[in-house]
This record gives structure tokens, C-alpha cells and sequence, in this order.
């Protein structure tokens, strides 16, 4: 109830700003822009939402394929506060997700609320070119989960990202910039988190979680290194080439700091084992043509988790490897299209799961860049073992 009168308030208060200013932002500009008069804060609040139809085909008995089952929804509905305090040095960034799928997840780990809290993140610029994040927001993990859902190439992201992404979680970020040359710029990141993912409010019940990213850009800084497809029409070629080492101590949960609780009959309540998680991935682009390619690879010390005499709980970490690989290329009226294949092969004899192969061909059309666009993607899933699915999707984007 609460963030239903602070989201009505938000958008009277805009409602009424518009109606007294007439020079309102541009589209894709921000809903409302305000800078204090002594230039000692600024506001920018955005809008965007993403409203989804899908139809899923599954193989039937005789190798056909059954009815399908389709359903609509808001993927996501989304308000996004950012600007500075005090000083340009130290930029905000609030963002709440308002669609059910946004704030699911409530549970005694979050004392039993609603996720609304997307970020909440404070960015401080203390020294040169290093930057100290404090706050919850995305960990430095893996280039598609960095890539922001309103910026996606395809309607969505790809099985490797929903298998092995490290998401979000709370903490402390470093971040550091190396000018080697006009052309040559390396990146570093370092994050320490709690290791349990966003709004988490109960106790520590596990170790930390270590990020490492390292991000060579051979060629210069490019506006598309975290933008899905090659808007901007690189004049010259442009690639981003990055590795994360992620090392989550004591976690308790079968996908690092992601998936579900691993419990056990011990006082703690909780089976814990370290995890780590490698990242290769890269983008480049050039004249409208794209590509974005990620490595994924996650182990552990002990994946089988067990009670305190010995026996198996049932619950497995979910080690394994994925690789993504996905390229599109602009037409000049802004039509794209993309195309991307997906391999997953987890473990199979820890964690039961045949390889996954995702075959996917992508259609989009942007109408004033990715500020507003219409997607549309067929899949076709092809596993191992057990029936094989098609999935179509369309979706249209607006971000105000």
C-alpha cells in the first residue's frame, strides 16, 4: 500500500509540473528534470515498461507439436530516480520495479516484503578516475546481466544469463579507469558483497562474496559497450573484451548468490560451500553489425549439500558451463535482425540436467532507439533428454 501512494504522489507531482512548465524533457529524456537552484543536487526521473505476449509449443508423443500455451504480461514496469547530492562527484541511482514479476521473491529473507528495490546505490568520484559504489546494484558479473533490460538486443536475455548471472546484491564497488592511450582504455572492478542477492534483511548466513572484472577496449570507448545491437552505427570498429572471477565464501544458496536456500537439519539451518564463477565474454561492433559472445563456468568445493550425519539433502549446487553467442546487424530504416545460439551443460551427474541447446532468430524494430521499440524473437529449444519447445515472443518497450 505504501508504494502505491508514493507512486501516486510521484505522478501527480509530475502531472502538475508539466502543466506550469512547458519545457518539459524531450522523449526518452526523463519524465522530470529538476536542479536545485544553488546547483547542489539534481533529480532525473524516468519511467519505462515492457508489455510481453508468449506463446509456448511443447513436442507431444508423436513428435508434434501440442496446443500452445500463451499468456500476456507487464515483463516489467519500472521508476528510476538518479542525479547528484552535493556535489557532481557523488551521483545516486534509485530504481523500483512496480510489475509482479519485478518484486517477486518475498520470503523470511526479506522479512517476508516485496522486492520493490531494484538499486539503491550511491556512486562517489574521490579521486581521478576512481569511482566507489555503495549500496545494492548490479554486481560486475557477466555483459549480458550488465547490459540494462531496457537496452536488449532481443525481447529477453539469453538461458547462460538466467542460469549464471550474479544479479544484484549489497555492498561496496571500486572502480578504476586506465587511459593507456586515445585508443586503449582498460577498466577495472572490484566488488564485496553479502553474497545472498537484493533485499535481503535477515542475518549474514553465509561467508562474502568476492567480484573481480577486468575490461580491455583495444580500440577506445565506445556509447554501445553495454547496448544491445550497434545503434549508434560505429564509424570505425569497436571492441570490448572482459573476464569476471566471482568467489562467494560459505554461500548457502545452489546458484551463488542466486536460486533457492540450501537447508539441512544442522543448528545453523543451512548447508554452505564456496562457489566460484568465471566470466569470458566481449562485444564489438562496426556499421551496424554486432556481435556479443559470454563464456560461463561455475564450481564448487562440495556441491552436494548434507545434513550433519552425512546424508544428502537433495539440494545441488548448479556447477557447469554455458556459452552464448549472439550477432545482428541494422538496416538503415532501423529494422534488426539477430540471431542467437545458447548451450548449457550443467553437471549431469551432480545436478541430473541434460545439455541445452537454444536456437533463437530476433526481429526488431526501433522507433526512437531503445526508447521505444517493438521485438519479436522465435526459439527453439532442443534438450537432451525430454521434449523439445518452440517459443515466440513479442514485445513492446517504451521508456519515458
Amino acid at each position: 500500500m505504501k508504494i502505491k501512494i508514493l507512486v501516486i504522489t510521484l505522478l501527480f507531482a509530475i502531472s502538475t509540473s508539466f502543466a506550469q512548465d512547458s519545457n518539459a524533457p524531450a522523449f526518452g529524456k526523463g519524465l522530470f528534470n529538476l536542479v536545485g537552484k544553488d546547483s547542489t543536487f539534481s533529480m532525473k526521473i524516468g519511467f519505462r515498461m515492457q508489455i510481453l505476449g508468449i506463446a509456448n509449443w511443447e513436442e507431444g508423443n508423436n513428435n508434434d507439436l501440442v496446443d500452445p500455451e500463451t499468456r500476456f504480461m507487464i515483463r516489467r514496469s519500472r521508476l528510476k530516480f538518479e542525479g547528484f547530492a552535493y556535489s557532481p562527484k557523488l551521483r545516486y541511482k534509485v530504481e523500483l520495479g512496480l510489475s509482479n514479476r519485478d518484486i517477486s521473491g518475498a520470503s523470511e529473507f526479506t522479512s517476508n516484503a516485496p522486492r520493490y528495490i531494484l538499486d539503491a546505490v550511491a556512486k562517489w568520484n574521490f579521486y581521478e578516475n576512481f569511482d566507489l559504489w555503495v549500496g545494492q546494484t548490479k554486481l560486475p558479473g557477466n555483459l549480458e546481466r550488465v547490459v540494462s533490460s531496457a537496452n536488449l538486443q532481443m525481447v529477453d536475455r539469453s538461458l547462460l544469463n538466467s542460469r549464471f548471472n550474479l544479479d544484484r546484491d549489497i555492498g561496496i564497488q571500486l572502480r578504476h579507469q586506465i587511459d593507456v592511450s586515445d585508443n586503449f582504455v582498460i577498466r577495472e572492478k572490484f566488488a564485496i558483497s553479502q553474497g545472498e542477492g537484493r533485499n535481503i534483511t535477515s542475518a549474514n548466513l553465509g561467508g562474502y562474496q568476492y567480484t573481480s572484472r577486468l575490461e580491455l577496449l583495444p580500440f577506445g570507448t565506445f556509447k554501445g559497450d553495454y547496448q544491445g545491437g550497434d545503434l549508434q552505427r560505429e564509424p570505425s570498429p569497436k571492441l570490448m573484451i572482459g573476464a569476471t572471477y566471482d568467489f562467494n565464501q560459505d554461500a548457502v544458496k545452489n546458484r551463488s548468490n542466486q536460486g533457492s536456500y540450501m537447508t539441512i537439519d544442522d543448528e545453523s539451518g543451512f548447508y554452505s560451500t564456496n562457489i566460484s564463477t568465471f566470466f569470458l565474454d566481449a562485444m564489438f561492433k562496426y556499421n551496424g553489425f554486432s556481435f556479443m559472445g559470454e563464456y560461463a563456468h561455475r564450481d564448487a568445493k562440495d556441491p552436494l549439500a548434507k545434513n550433519s550425519d552425512g546424508t544428502l539433502t537433495g539440494d545441488k549446487v548448479q556447477v557447469g558451463s554455458g556459452l552464448n553467442l549472439q550477432t545482428g546487424y541494422l538496416f538503415k530504416k532501423n529494422w534488426e535482425v539477430s540471431g542467437r545460439y545458447t548451450n548449457i551443460t550443467l553437471d549431469q551427474d551432480i545436478t541430473g540436467k541434460a545439455p541445452e541447446n537454444q536456437y533463437t532468430l530476433g526481429l526488431s524494430k526501433y522507433i526512437a532507439g531503445h526508447k521505444l521499440k517493438v521485438q519479436s524473437d522465435i526459439s527453439y529449444l532442443s534438450l537432451d533428454a525430454g521434449k523439445d519447445e518452440l517459443m515466440f515472443r513479442l514485445q513492446m518497450d517504451i521508456h519515458f
